[in-house]
């Protein structure tokens, strides 16, 4: 906390009021670990598809967010979640073979002055220098920025030269609210919150008639 007041009092342009809070509200999430355990997601439809010689993943989400993260967002704090897939070709004499590893970020945040969000969306993680890089979509209202999140559809996770049809394969799909990309106080203020964590997983054996 003391480095994140000397960041505020050495950066151009200090804001007293602004930071102050900041601080205000960093304070109250470290101490209240009750309040609004409501953020939830729920896969709702996973499967994966042959398509011009690609596998391609479907997801459907059932994504929510709790008052405490939306009440960051509304306060200016970008939100950042990461979904991956990675296909995987049993082997008993080993650990199981790695055939295709994709991943994709999102980096969420409320814009107060046009009072629109904004949703980056690429294929590594997206930091303040890599916004720009990553693909933009601006949306009148949080549940519409959410769909896209939401719907994962035509997501390309593997060639099928690279799959074999005589082998036992799985694909592994994972989502989450990365917290590591708050601000330091923020992690530490969000650990404490059971609304920060959440996080899902999910498998599913590749069936000879999906990959033949």
């Amino acid at each position: 906390m003391t480095g994140f007041i000397t960041h505020c009092w050495k950066s151009a342009g200090f804001d007293l009021r602004r930071c102050c809070r900041w601080l205000l509200w960093v304070w109250m999430m470290a101490c209240a670990p009750g309040w609004a355990q409501t953020s939830t997601a729920e896969l709702t439809e996973f499967k994966v598809e042959r398509q011009d010689g690609n596998l391609l993943l479907q997801v459907q989400l059932r994504l929510e967010l709790g008052p405490a993260v939306e009440d960051a967002l509304i306060k200016g704090l970008a939100v950042h979640f990461v979904a991956e897939a990675e296909v995987m070709r049993d082997r008993w004499y080993w650990y199981d073979r790695k055939i295709g590893l994709v991943t994709r970020y999102y980096r969420l945040a409320y814009q107060p002055l046009t009072r629109r969000w904004r949703l980056n969306v690429a294929n590594e993680p997206i930091s303040h220098a890599g916004v720009s890089s990553s693909l933009s979509q601006n949306f009148e209202s949080l549940q519409e920025a959410l769909s896209v999140i939401r719907r994962q559809s035509s997501w390309k996770i593997a060639d099928m030269t690279d799959i074999d049809p005589d082998a036992r394969q799985y694909v592994t799909y994972r989502f989450k609210l990365d917290v590591s990309q708050l601000p330091r106080p923020f992690q530490i203020a969000a650990g404490n919150q059971v609304d920060w964590r959440l996080e899902i997983a999910r498998s599913l054996r590749l069936t000879a008639d999906m990959v033949r």
